[in-house]
Parts: C-alpha cells; structure tokens; sequence
C-alpha cells in the first residue's frame, strides 16, 4: 500500500540530502574560526610587544566595548545572510533607534531603562518587519529594498532630529552608567552581547526553523519545494535583524551619551565585513554567529591595535578590505570543493 509522504518526512529529507556538504561545509568554517582565533592571538601579542599598555585592564575593557555594539548587529545581519541575503539598513536603523532612545529619555526622565531597551528593540523590530514584508511578500531582492530603506530610515531620522542633538546631560544618570559599568571587570554592554551571541547560536543549532534558514540558503527553490516556509523563515531573519539593530542602538546610547542624527552613519559595511570575515558565506547556507562574533572582534581590535603599530589610517582600511577579498574568496572556494564532492558521491551512487 503507497504511503503518503507528510511534510515534516519532506523537510527532513531535504535537510539530510546536503547533510554531506554541510559536515564538509561545518569542519572548514570550524577550522576558520580556529583561524580567526588565531590571527586575533598574533595580532594582540605582536601589538602588545611595541606597546604593553595594549593589555593593560584599561585598554581591554575598551575593546570590549568597542566589540560589543558592532558584535550585536552582526548577529542579526548572519541570520540574514545565512538565508542568502543581506540587510543593510541596520546602521539607519541603528541610528534610528539611538536618537528614539534619547528622544524617550527626554520625554520620560524617570522612565525604567528595561523599557527603553523594550521600547528599542520593538522600533527596530519595526523596521525589520517593512524589510522582511517588501523582500518575502513582494518578493523584491535584499539588495534593492534594504538600500532604499537605509536611505529612508536615515531620513526618518534626519527628518526627527531637525539638526538637534541630544546630550548626555539630558539622559538619566542610571541609564548612562550602565554603559561604562563592569561585573567582574566585564562590562555590562558586553554581557548583553555574550547573552545575544549564545541565545542566537543556541537557536540556530537547536530548532528546526533554526536549521531550516540554512536550507534556504543552501537552496531556496529546493527549500520552497519541499514545503519549508520560506517566505516567513525571511521575514523572521529580517525582523531579528531589526531588533538586534534597535538593541545596538539603545546600547550605543548608553554608551556614548551625546547623540545626533549621523550615529551608526556607514557602520553597515563595517557589520557585513564582520560577518563574512567570521566565516558566514555570503553566498548563504553557512557559517555561524560565533563566528561573525569573532569577526567583530578581529576588526574592532584591528582598529585599535594598527594606530598603536603605526600604521596610517589608509591602510587600516585597506587591511579590513583585503580580509573580506580573502573570505569571500574562501567562501567561493569552498562551495566549489563542496559540489564537486557532492557530484562525486552521486557519481559513486551514495
């Protein structure tokens, strides 16, 4: 007697059937991240010998921080390019989100700070949610729509400012605080990044839906075929994105104090070069938020350490673009080493 096939037995066969490129896929961005891990080691140590100071508990604590803001966008911007997309409005809506939390403060000094990481968060999530409907729905490229919306939520912005900026005199005391306080010499900003990193790795590994986004990425019209969700599995990368910005934003106020309409101007290049760096292909289907974490951390102690070795502005940024010809160079390396092997399996009838 034929047996139906349910959708579920569908979405796991087709998980399955890349489950030999991913393995391939997974061991060589495991070996990537070790490589990060090791390039960031040489770098601090080789900085550290012309300068000790560049480990002194000061110094640390800075980077630290100036990983923390940058870490949580690339968050969400990996789960975006994971699916084979990109979002690069999240420095508009960064920006967005910064000048709302002043603007907030302002209105309501005596406000609880877990609203306005509430009241963030959910403005981000907002400007996710125009991204996902306008790529998912009306089924125009990321590329397209998230460059408008970069335009128009920097506008929104520029538009509420009116040339106004926002001190930190004007914030409350407790709220500004919680950007330079430490729990056991960590700062809070980057626990709040740690907390972000693990519970988007978790998910990722650990749930179907999770999973599934690498599928899309892997293969959109396979993963459309075989019943996964993939519109809405978009537009969820899309709203998390979002509220990740509007997080990073809440965060960078509390962080610097003084806030205008040009904060998070150009810090999406910065954010996709983390990302792709970290080892998440920017073809989709592979990588992970550790790695576009480590990323984030190689580029943000590249910019502190190069002044340190006197190396000039110029080159710095040369040096960050050279790494992101190198990773997607890798990446495209990678994907052909991975279908030549899937080809020779199918050849062999495995």
């Amino acid at each position: 007697m034929t047996r139906m096939t349910t959708r579920h037995e569908v979405d796991d066969a087709t998980l399955a059937s890349s489950s030999g490129a991913t393995s391939v896929a997974h061991r060589w961005f495991v070996a990537r991240e070790l490589g990060i891990v090791l390039a960031l080691s040489l770098l601090v140590v080789v900085t550290a010998a012309v300068n000790p100071r560049f480990l002194s508990a000061q110094s640390i604590k800075d980077l630290l921080l100036g990983f923390t803001i940058l870490a949580i966008v690339a968050v969400g911007q990996a789960v975006v390019i994971i699916t084979r997309n990109v979002d690069l409005s999240v420095g508009s809506v960064l920006g967005l989100s910064a000048f709302a939390t002043g603007s907030f403060f302002l209105a309501s000094p005596e406000a609880p700070i877990p609203l306005a990481l509430v009241v963030g968060t959910l403005l981000g999530a907002a400007c996710g949610i125009v991204n996902g409907a306008l790529i998912a729905a009306a089924r125009v490229p990321a590329l397209v729509v998230t460059l408008g919306t970069l335009y128009v939520f920097r506008g929104i912005d520029y538009t509420w400012a009116k040339g106004r900026q926002i001190n930190a005199a004007d914030m409350p005391a407790g709220f500004l605080r919680m950007g330079t306080a430490t729990v056991l010499g960590v700062p809070v900003l980057t626990l709040f990044a740690v907390a972000v990193v693990v519970a988007a790795g978790f998910y990722l590994r650990s749930y179907r839906s999770g999973r599934e986004l690498y599928a899309i990425g892997s293969d959109p019209d396979a993963a459309r075929l075989s019943g996964i969700p993939v519109g809405r599995r978009v537009f969820a990368a899309f709203v998390t994105s979002g509220a990740l910005a509007g997080l990073a934003g809440v965060l960078y106020a509390a962080r610097f104090g003084t806030l205008d309409a040009n904060a998070g101007l150009g810090s999406e290049l910065n954010v996709v070069a983390a990302v792709v760096v970290g080892g998440v292909a920017i073809f989709g289907g592979s990588g992970s938020v550790y790695g576009a974490a480590l990323g984030a951390v190689l580029l943000t102690t590249i910019g502190a350490a190069l002044p340190v070795l006197g190396v000039t502005p110029f080159w710095q940024g040369a040096a960050v673009g050279a790494l992101l010809l190198a990773a997607i160079g890798l990446d495209r390396a990678l994907a052909v080493r991975v279908a030549t092997r899937l080809r020779g399996r199918k050849a062999r009838g495995d």
